[in-house]
């Protein structure tokens, strides 16, 4: 895929990639959520994305060599998309995003959480879910047990926040 280029300046370059509104949380939603099908980053979108708007930009990301797509053997019609390096690589991009959404803007106890503890965890905590995407997406090095992971205990934390949420209404 050919970007029209306005300038060969890295942050635009970026921004040519990322500038859209849906590219970021799709990868998000691959990375913190582990979802590899059309219909889990469909459905399972918080922020509601159309069905044409996640084909476009899953083709996008596709051409941009930021995904991979391969048949899921399970089922004839279903695809499985993996992270690319590219795209692991943002792991502490996505840190960063939310350690400052988390200082500048109004965000929820229970969707923060996760930023906070990448903030909190710094590089060695990213650098150690990076090797965990790359065993997962592209099968480099050894797998953890799934309850050992750092997405485990990312989602362990977001889950606690949510029941002690609730018990306060209640």
């Amino acid at each position: 895929m050919s970007l029209d280029l306005r300038s060969e300046c890295p942050i635009n370059l970026s921004l040519e990639v990322f500038g859209d509104r849906w590219s970021l949380i799709i990868l998000r939603d691959m990375i913190f959520g582990g979802r590899r099908h059309f219909r889990e980053l469909l459905n399972n979108s918080l922020e509601g994305i159309a069905s044409n708007i996640l084909a476009d930009r899953l083709k996008r990301l596709l051409a941009l060599g930021m995904l991979t797509r391969a048949d899921d053997p399970s089922h004839k019609q279903k695809a499985i998309y993996s992270l690319t390096e590219m795209s692991i690589s943002l792991v502490p991009v996505l840190a960063q995003l939310g350690a400052w959404g988390r200082k500048w803007l109004p965000v929820s106890e229970e969707l923060s959480i996760r930023a906070r503890l990448l903030e909190e965890g710094g590089p060695a905590l990213w650098e150690a879910f990076m090797d965990e995407l790359r065993q997962e997406h592209l099968g480099m090095g050894e797998p953890k047990p799934a309850h050992q992971t750092v997405r485990a205990r990312l989602q362990a934390a977001y889950e606690a926040t949510v029941t002690a949420r609730t018990a306060e209404a209640s």
